[in-house]
């Protein structure tokens, strides 16, 4: 038996999955024109304005002086070094085999989880992500116009989606004190003052670019950047890291649909089938123990 639907939560869990899949193909277009630091920059910046006219409507209060160090640490892991990493992935591998290597972050979270905070990972929990994970590498594998061979940008990006589970690791306490919104403006600002330090040249480059490239990461910056943080922040308080990461394999089935609409990158059949691997993956994930338990119990 499933677990019980929430509507917030399975939608907050949609929009968490299409945005990010969003940003995979989008960065390809970005790095046509800005150098990865660049575009993290400028979609952090814009992000970051973005969420101060927020702050001050809804009058957002700063977080406690104590708390600072270790927000800006989070923010740094969870945004300057993925981001960053991320993108200089990118320029060596394909927007798919990027979200796949991404979908590792849910294997990474769950572990940290486990470890640190004794969150309860179930059979089906670890079955449904290995599932899950088979799924994205098939998608990779079969259905990557970039190929999958070990170089140094999956490397880098790997370094990413460890950087990240980190982050949704260890902001729990932190969004139960200040709640999801709260902590991830104060993290994505976070992020963006360790970003400043690229800030040389960057006038340039938005003078020098195309307006498709330009618009694409300002696209990034409101978008992928902001929303989705939310959404999963929320997820997280209510159910924990583990199971807030579990469904984040989808993200790649969705990348590389989406590729395939925005920059005609066509998914093999290979693709399709892994997409489906894919989703019995979380659908296994979901599978609560202790009603599979009961319900041998009445066979």
């Amino acid at each position: 038996m499933l677990k019980t639907l929430d509507i917030k939560i399975i939608s907050a869990h949609f929009i968490t999955i299409i945005l990010w899949a969003s940003a995979f193909p989008g960065i390809r277009v970005a790095l046509t024109a800005y150098s990865p630091e660049h575009i993290s920059l400028l979609r952090l910046l814009v992000g970051s304005f973005v969420l101060i006219i927020i702050a001050i409507i809804t009058k957002t209060p700063l977080p406690a002086l104590k708390d600072i160090p270790i927000i800006l640490f989070l923010g740094f892991l969870g945004f300057t070094v993925y981001q960053v990493a991320l993108n200089y992935g990118e320029q060596t591998i394909s927007a798919g085999v990027a979200s796949l290597l991404v979908s590792t972050t849910p294997i990474f979270t769950a572990l940290l989880a486990v470890v640190f905070y004794r969150e309860k990972r179930g059979l089906w929990g670890w079955v449904g992500s290995i599932v899950g994970f088979c799924g994205v590498a098939f998608i990779s594998v079969g259905g990557s116009t970039g190929g999958f061979s070990l170089n140094m940008g999956i490397i880098i990006v790997l370094i990413a989606s460890l950087s990240e589970s980190i982050y949704f690791v260890f902001q729990h306490r932190f969004l139960e004190k200040y709640g999801a919104i709260p902590f991830t403006m104060y993290a994505i600002w976070s992020g963006t003052i360790f970003m400043l330090i690229f800030s040389p040249g960057l006038g340039e480059a938005i003078l020098n670019a195309p307006l498709n490239a330009t618009l694409v990461t300002l696209y990034l910056g409101i978008f992928p950047t902001i929303i989705p943080y939310f959404t999963l922040a929320y997820v997280t308080s209510q159910t924990g890291a583990a199971e807030a990461t579990s469904t984040l394999y989808l993200t790649s089935v969705f990348a590389f649909l989406i590729a395939w609409i925005w920059l005609g990158e066509v998914p093999h059949s290979s693709a399709i089938t892994g997409g489906l691997i894919t989703l019995a993956g979380v659908f296994i994930s979901n599978i609560k123990k202790e009603y599979v338990i009961n319900a041998q119990s009445l066979n």
